[in-house]
């Protein structure tokens, strides 16, 4: 019985992804958090994206209850490239995408285990993310996509006891995220060419045309910062990058009926958006954002249609139906 319970153990061991960059004053409540959950953690990734603050020599002069590997750049890649850094060195089946702003609750990550292995169609779980600073509301327990090429966080703001059940979600946020590296090298992992911002979203389009699930772990919590590296809300960098994202996850993903049938709501979408960052003094940043989408575009990687795959794209279309629906409501 010993050995079948260590078998066990083995098996549900998982790769921690994180990317860091300048994020030092994390680490320690990161790092702390996550030997809770060490029986659990076959090893932790760290991709540095070329940090000045002292997070790596941290992470050297430390000893942890799991390995940690340490991948330097000198440069800052990005959160896509940095954590498909981490993925390409993964030895274990689940990976656990994780930012560094982040802490841990214990059992959480025996909880996405579980879930995520109950089905082969589950592409990932996400752990329930409360706002670190106020731990009784939520920060994110998945993000919605809809007509209007539109993310939205769902739950932000409501009270940490609601979404308690599991559930099926659009996409898991890569901030709290368990994926299945099988099924990552089946539909390719996180683009790289999006550095920062909906890259999720644009990974968990590749896996509904492919008829996996994303689903919300409620067991599994994990209390966020938030804009830690990227800074406030809304700024330049955001704005630009987010609306040049936007455009290329249209691009990419939609085939062209999709497009042709949605392409009034894409229009209003972005129009809308224009007209809300005019009045938050970004106006000409999301144009810009919009332009850059646009004129690169070329360089990216379309999904190939695949008629097999057609029932998918009707229920994803149903689920953009039921999602701005759900908006508009509001």
């Amino acid at each position: 019985m010993d050995e079948i319970k260590k078998f066990n153990l083995i098996s549900m061991k998982v790769s921690v992804v994180t990317p860091n960059y300048n994020g030092e004053r994390f680490l320690k409540t990161f790092f702390e958090s996550l030997n809770d959950d060490s029986d659990y953690i076959g090893e932790v990734i760290i991709v540095d994206n070329g940090s000045t603050d002292g997070s790596k020599e941290y992470i050297k002069s430390n000893t942890f209850n799991f390995p940690v590997i340490l991948i330097e750049n000198t440069e800052n890649l990005g959160f896509s490239p940095a954590v498909n850094q981490g993925i390409s060195k993964a030895k274990y089946e689940y990976i656990f995408s994780l930012n560094n702003d982040t802490e841990l609750k214990k059992g959480s990550i025996k909880a996405l285990v579980d879930l995520a292995s109950s089905n082969d169609n589950i592409f990932s779980v996400q752990a329930k993310m409360l706002q670190y600073n106020n731990k009784e509301l939520i920060d994110d327990v998945g993000d919605e996509y809809n007509l209007l090429a539109w993310t939205k966080k769902t739950g932000e703001n409501h009270k940490s006891g609601e979404y308690s059940e599991v559930c099926e979600i659009f996409s898991a946020c890569a901030g709290a995220a368990m994926y299945k590296k099988s099924l990552l090298d089946r539909i390719g992992a996180f683009d790289d060419n999006y550095f920062a911002y909906m890259e999720d979203v644009d990974i968990a389009i590749r896996s509904k045309i492919n008829g996996y699930t994303n689903l919300l772990c409620p067991d599994a919590v994990v209390y966020h910062i938030g804009s830690a590296t990227s800074g406030s809300r809304y700024n330049e960098f955001k704005v630009r990058l987010a609306a040049r994202n936007n455009v290329w996850t249209v691009y990419k993903n939609l085939p062209i009926p999709m497009k042709i049938v949605n392409f009034i709501f894409l229009f209003l979408g972005f129009f809308i958006k224009y007209v809300f960052f005019v009045k938050k003094g970004f106006g000409s940043t999301y144009l810009a954002g919009i332009r850059e989408g646009l004129s690169t575009r070329g360089k990216l990687e379309k999904v190939k249609f695949e008629g097999r795959n057609t029932k998918n794209y009707f229920k994803m279309e149903y689920r953009l139906i039921i999602n701005t629906i759900k908006f508009l409501k509001k």
